[in-house]
């Protein structure tokens, strides 16, 4: 399995026949610039390229209305005139005599990539559309949109496949209404927004766009707006988004063609496996965002378990900080800040030409090779180590690394992570003896500062207590996750217990692991199973597989030679960039742990920024 790309041709013909401005920005370069950026990068040819097939009229009745799609179809025999005093009917919308085949196509590719995931032929995958969809309502085109494909790929989805609980990110610069108003009384479907609001003044101009409108009926609590109320939202804003609100929700773009073509082409390389580029400038979520945020956590709270165990203060009013009058904003932010959005998009995209994808994505080092681990075919087994001299240098402040087996394997390790410093593997697994695991992680630090880490994340599990001599100089950051109690002897040394119920674990990852790695941008996560860690391997491998983010894909995992064959399998995947399995049903935090991460939290959130939930006013 891989990742499939579902595209036509055809659905660049629809283009305007007649002089509108607020329409002109939607046309057939919005498809070929992405493609044209695909194939110079070459991702399309690593992709699984499926044609679009049209969606059949009873597909797109799983969401329309038979009058509504009768009107579409009538649209392929009207001249000009007809067409345009027909699109003037509704609001952002041309129509074109290719129109209905071209949207019957976007829908139907949105339905094939469905199949393709949930049939096995593909891991993942994107859908190359044009008409857009999520503005469509059951009745109307508007904004653009025709069909709300993804809202037909959700119907399909749960009617054909038998799915019950379906997650709908929708990150655009617009609000999504059309998908709003089909799920806000279904709880199968969870719809979650980002988008720019200011305050109401920003096209749609609904008041149901704001942070608390959350569904109807059953459906309450899950419709999750996040309006931003002011342009410019950057990296820290929306990394506080999905750590704060939208991942503790999910354990349960623009006309920019530049933009557009760059942000698909990077979310193609994160479908394929491939690490991303680490963020750039230090990450600090600014206020309007954190307002926002904690909107919507007060509004969603009553709706959400995972909300309610946290530190939820009251929302904010919107009439008290709402602007009193100004221009009603209708273009994304004007020229200055697309060239802006442009710049740090080709910013990233310069960082994968200066430093592409290493040759080896992961590398495993074992004493012993074991057939069992059920590793893709290119996972490179590695055979290699240091020279034994070299070993033995590093060892010598270690009695535990004096023997032979110990030496062996620390001499494996220094050469894969001289490989991964180099760029000649992205990440990897490290096998280790039990008794020599906190020398070995001691070791790996000092070489990888010594070699070029500017910045080591050091995340050590179980009995595993820091070098009483490593400098506190603000390269290493030291996190403990063990059966200890929660404790920050400074920003860069900091401990907690290791939660008990799979919820605690998720708020520990999301609430304090992840800020704290976005927040320090390390060159290098060092991860190391220890003694009595207690992770099973879904757990392990989701904390795996979350820290291949902040440093660009470089992680090093230390294990237990003892270790079950499993562990190390199920490591070796998500370093490679499969899916972590499923953490089973979800069992809220246990009150004691709540309260440890919250007080936690507190003490270290005027260091770490990305710690921040609400702003300081609200949190004093």
């Amino acid at each position: 399995m891989g990742t499939a790309l579902v595209y036509h041709e055809d659905m660049t013909a629809p283009r305007l026949l007649w002089d509108d401005p607020e329409c002109e920005i939607e046309c057939p370069e919005r498809l070929t610039a992405v493609l044209d950026h695909l194939q110079q990068f070459g991702l399309e040819q690593r992709c699984l390229q499926l044609s679009a097939r049209e969606a059949s009229e009873a597909e797109l009745g799983l969401v329309h209305s038979p009058e509504y799609v009768a009107l579409v179809r009538g649209t392929q025999d009207l001249g000009k005139g007809e067409l345009q005093a027909l699109s003037g009917q509704f609001d952002a919308v041309y129509f074109h005599p290719s129109t209905f085949h071209c949207a019957r196509l976007a829908a139907g590719a949105a339905l094939q990539l469905v199949d393709a995931v949930l049939l096995g032929a593909a891991h993942n995958g994107l859908a190359l559309v044009r008409p857009p969809g999520h503005h469509s309502q059951r009745a109307a085109a508007n904004g653009f949109c025709v069909f709300n494909n993804v809202a037909i790929a959700a119907e399909h989805a749960k009617r054909k496949h038998g799915l019950h609980r379906i997650l709908i990110v929708d990150w655009d610069i617009h609000h999504g209404q059309g998908t709003q108003y089909i799920f806000e009384d279904d709880p199968s479907v969870l719809y979650f927004s980002w988008h720019r609001y200011e305050h109401g003044r920003f096209w749609p101009f609904l008041r149901e766009s704001d942070a608390d409108t959350v569904g109807r009926g059953q459906g309450r609590g899950f419709t999750v707006n996040l309006p931003w109320n002011q342009v410019g939202m950057g990296n820290a804003d929306y990394m506080a988004a999905f750590l704060h609100l939208l991942l503790p929700l999910a354990f349960e773009g623009g006309y920019h063609l530049e933009s557009l073509a760059q942000s698909v082409c990077m979310m193609v390389q994160a479908l394929l496996g491939d690490p991303a580029p680490p963020l750039p400038g230090p990450l600090m979520p600014c206020q309007s965002a954190l307002e926002s945020i904690q909107s919507v956590r007060a509004a969603q709270a009553p709706h959400w378990v995972s909300l309610q165990q946290q530190d939820v203060a009251p929302a904010l009013s919107p009439s008290a900080h709402s602007p009193e009058g100004g221009p009603l904003s209708v273009l994304p932010g004007g020229p200055a800040c697309e060239a802006a959005v442009a710049a740090a998009l080709s910013s990233l995209l310069d960082q994968r030409r200066l430093h592409p994808t290493p040759p080896v994505r992961t590398a495993v080092a074992l004493t012993a090779p074991d057939a069992s681990l059920g590793l893709p075919p290119d996972v490179l087994h590695q055979e290699k180590s240091a020279p034994r001299e070299e070993a033995e240098a590093w060892a010598r402040p270690h009695g535990s690394l004096a023997q032979d087996e110990a030496l062996t394997a620390l001499a494996k390790l220094l050469y894969l992570l001289d490989g991964i410093l180099a760029g000649q593997v992205s990440s990897g697994i490290a096998a280790v003896r039990a008794s020599a695991v906190v020398a070995t992680l001691d070791v790996a630090i000092r070489r990888g500062l010594s070699r070029g880490a500017q910045r080591l994340f050091c995340v050590a599990l179980g009995q595993l207590d820091r070098p009483l001599d490593l400098p506190d100089d603000g390269r290493t950051l030291w996190l403990s996750i063990s059966g200890k109690e929660a404790a920050a002897p400074s920003m860069f040394h900091v401990s907690v217990a290791l939660p008990g119920m799979t919820g605690g674990f998720l708020s520990c990852i999301l609430g304090l692991v992840l800020p704290l790695a976005y927040g320090f941008q390390p060159d290098l996560v060092l991860v190391a199973l220890g003694p009595a860690h207690g992770l099973q391997g879904p757990h392990a491998a989701l904390l795996a597989a979350v820290l291949r983010g902040p440093a660009g894909g470089r992680v090093l995992a230390l294990v237990e030679e003892e270790s079950t064959p499993e562990l190390a399998g199920v490591l070796a995947r998500v370093l490679h960039g499969e899916a972590p399995p499923s953490l089973g049903p979800f069992s809220g935090a246990a009150p004691e742990d709540v309260r440890a991460l919250r007080d936690l939290r507190r003490q270290l959130a005027p260091q770490w920024k990305m710690l921040q939930r609400r702003p300081p006013q609200a949190a004093r």
